[in-house]
């Protein structure tokens, strides 16, 4: 009777054993919560809910997408860092990712590739150097040139400290040995309405959407952050073909991660759902619409990505001896 009895524990213990395998393959079985760091209607949201959508289709049940802005998109990214390994919530986020910890060592004590998962970088958002539309600056050499003349004069916003647009201007005048003034405000809405209001210099913003107010004679492009000159923006020389590197390198990425320990099948197969998402003509052209430029990598690639986003940026805070403020 015992030896009967040890066998049922054993046979019952190896089943358990088997347990997350199992699981695994029959992943997903029920909806997946997608956790963006940033208000809804920004870039953040509007890329995760298009790919998201479509990940549904590929995948069998639906990613819920849900807003958690706050604490430069930490509160969403602390969310999933500490939540279950099991591929039911997910985090999508930009570079704050590795900058936060880069700026606030005490605050945001992690590495990114410790508490994470890569899943897949979906997009990379270009930066360009946007003025008013009646500024006297009508060429990004122009406003170097009354830059270098009056130190501290000109001024450049952004969506806050740390952001992608702060760093991309801190980049430039470190490049350019200019000195301006850096007004944050909170999220690129604010920035981009003092901006056409004519009440700061100028500022770098991700392309997403920029080529309406153009076409409405709101805003004026200096240079685009791209290798080549940019469709939407016919004449407009890139920051490359001025002397100024990086910047297409340097651009804001809007990528999936999962809580570290996520079993490598689960990453495997939102992988597979991501990828073919952005493969679809319609979501291609869609994210084009935005200005985006789809990347849909493998999770090494996205890893390897970050190693290197991470560098480029403390390079960047370090040069430009860049400060919490």
């Amino acid at each position: 009777m015992k030896s009967i009895r040890t066998f049922v524990l054993a046979a019952m213990s190896a089943a358990a054993c088997l347990l997350p395998a199992t699981a695994s393959a029959e992943y997903p079985d029920r909806p997946i919560r997608v956790i963006v760091g940033y208000a809804a209607g920004g870039p953040t949201d509007v890329i995760a809910r298009v790919v998201a959508k479509e990940m549904s289709e590929q995948i069998g049940q639906p990613l819920v997408v849900e807003n958690k802005p706050g604490a430069s998109a930490h509160i969403a990214a602390n969310e999933i860092m500490n939540s279950a390994p099991d591929g039911y919530k997910l985090l999508v986020t930009s570079l704050t990712l590795n900058v936060n910890p880069l700026l606030y060592p005490d605050r945001y004590n992690y590495d990114a590739l410790e508490v994470f998962e890569p899943v897949s970088n979906f997009v990379n958002l270009p930066m360009v150097v946007v003025t008013n539309y009646d500024s006297p600056y009508k060429d990004l050499k122009s406003l170097i040139e009354d830059a270098k003349k009056h130190p501290g004069k000109l001024t450049f916003g952004s969506s806050g400290f740390g952001g992608s647009a702060h760093l991309a201007a801190e980049m430039l005048s470190t490049q350019a040995g200019l000195k301006m003034t850096h007004v944050p405000f909170k999220g690129n809405g604010p920035a981009l309405q003092e901006m056409i209001a004519g009440r700061i210099s100028f500022m770098f913003y991700p392309s997403i959407g920029i080529a309406n107010y153009v076409a409405e004679k709101k805003l004026r492009v200096l240079a685009v952050g791209t290798s080549k000159p940019h469709p939407d923006f016919p004449g407009v020389p890139t920051l490359d073909s001025l002397g100024f590197e990086g910047f297409e390198q340097g651009a804001s990425f809007i990528g999936m991660l999962a809580p570290k320990g996520t079993p490598k099948e689960i990453v495997d197969k939102l992988n597979k759902a991501a990828v073919a998402a952005l493969a679809k003509p319609e979501v291609r052209e869609q994210i084009s619409k935005l200005g985006g430029q789809i990347i849909g990598d493998s999770p090494e690639a996205f890893r390897a990505f970050l190693v290197e986003d991470k560098k480029r940026w403390a390079e960047v805070i370090k040069k430009g001896n860049i400060t919490p403020e």
